[in-house]
């Protein structure tokens, strides 16, 4: 294997740090010096990261108890009856163990086992499944939260960047790269951003199970790979427009899901249309264009470009599902009446089946 001699020479940090991995030709660690009036990206910044994310979740917690929950109540959201679960230790073996959902041979070995006729150990399944999914007041109070930090983010990073030449024409967002001070301002702005995704991923074995919790995860891994990139790269004006893009549409979702909480369904149809026209032109046009145009086709190629251009097109396939997800919902729910699912559903039996299984136990 060959192996260069100056990597041998050099520690694996070193390795990891050369400047031509991160830098574009020519550029080197020396042209990023601090001075005292001058500030550069340091990645022993985004240490501050781990703090950051547990001290949001620690304001999540204490914004869904103190705020969100009053105020769902105040609006009306009500958790649904559920039908209890008779205790059986069988059944409860085979549910916590081996599944969720039985197959028929299963339902009728659990049914000789217990006792009990195979309808009914069906039934418990059913009710048991229930009693798991997160209560509607849960969910309103997991997107306030969401709501409430997208909306701060999405202003915030507008109020931030509206009179930077850079953001109005891109081509100016590559001069004297890489040697771009870094404005305190926009170092904590993406602190933030950075944070956040890393409490999303610490809280979402907590959080409802969506039917896109794998995309999920994928879209939470490939989005702080991008922030810690592009931190330690400079390339923090391309970044920040990344994620006001994103941003965009994100609050408005969340402000869709409460309506449909709250049950105000025609404000809801408004605003989740809004949001799905929002998406599309900001992820679908605005998005692609930004990578694409001013970022491959205006800026030279080097190692970490080729890692963010590969993160970058991740993201593009996972909104190119979603926005089929979202059209797939505008044409079969809100314009051709059909049955009302939210596309990221995380239930998995209709809200009849409940009632008829609470009218049966009455």
């Amino acid at each position: 294997i060959f192996v260069p001699t100056t990597l041998i020479r050099m520690g694996l940090s070193e390795v990891f740090w050369h400047h031509e991995y991160w830098l574009p030709p020519g550029a080197t660690w020396e042209d990023m010096k601090e001075s005292a009036d001058i500030h550069y990206p340091q990645p022993q910044d985004l240490l501050l990261c781990i703090p950051g994310a547990l001290l949001l979740i620690i304001i999540r917690c204490v914004f869904e108890r103190t705020v969100a929950l009053p105020l769902g109540r105040r609006l009306g959201v009500k958790d649904k009856l559920r039908p209890k679960v008779q205790p059986n230790a069988t059944l409860e073996g085979f549910y916590v163990l081996l599944g969720r959902t039985p197959k028929e041979e299963d339902l009728i070995s659990l049914a000789k086992q217990s006792d009990l006729p195979v309808k009914k150990v069906e039934t418990w399944f059913r009710h048991r499944r229930a009693q798991d999914r997160p209560r509607l007041m849960k969910k309103f109070c997991e997107t306030s939260w969401r709501f409430t930090f997208y909306f701060t983010s999405f202003y915030s990073g507008l109020a931030l960047l509206y009179d930077k030449p850079w953001f109005w024409d891109h081509t100016v967002c590559w001069l004297r790269f890489p040697q771009q001070p870094l404005p305190p301002a926009l170092g904590w702005y993406y602190l933030l951003e950075l944070s956040f995704y890393c409490s999303l991923v610490a809280t979402l074995p907590f959080d409802m199970k969506r039917k896109d919790f794998k995309e999920q995860i994928i879209h939470h891994i490939a989005t702080i790979t991008l922030i810690f990139v592009s931190y330690c790269a400079n390339l923090i004006r391309f970044g920040t427009i990344v994620m006001l893009v994103h941003d965009a549409s994100d609050y408005i979702l969340e402000l869709a899901k409460m309506l449909h909480y709250m049950k105000w369904k025609r404000v809801c149809e408004a605003v989740f249309i809004v949001f799905a026209v929002v998406f599309i032109i900001s992820r679908l046009v605005i998005f692609p264009l930004i990578t694409y145009y001013y970022f491959v086709t205006k800026f030279q190629l080097f190692l970490i470009t080729c890692l963010i251009n590969t993160f970058l097109m991740i993201l593009q396939l996972l909104h190119i599902f979603w926005s089929y997800l979202i059209i797939q919902m505008i044409f079969g729910v809100i314009l051709h009446g059909a049955k009302r699912q939210d596309a990221r559903s995380d239930t998995e039996e209709s809200d009849r089946s409940e009632a008829e299984d609470l009218a049966n136990n009455r």
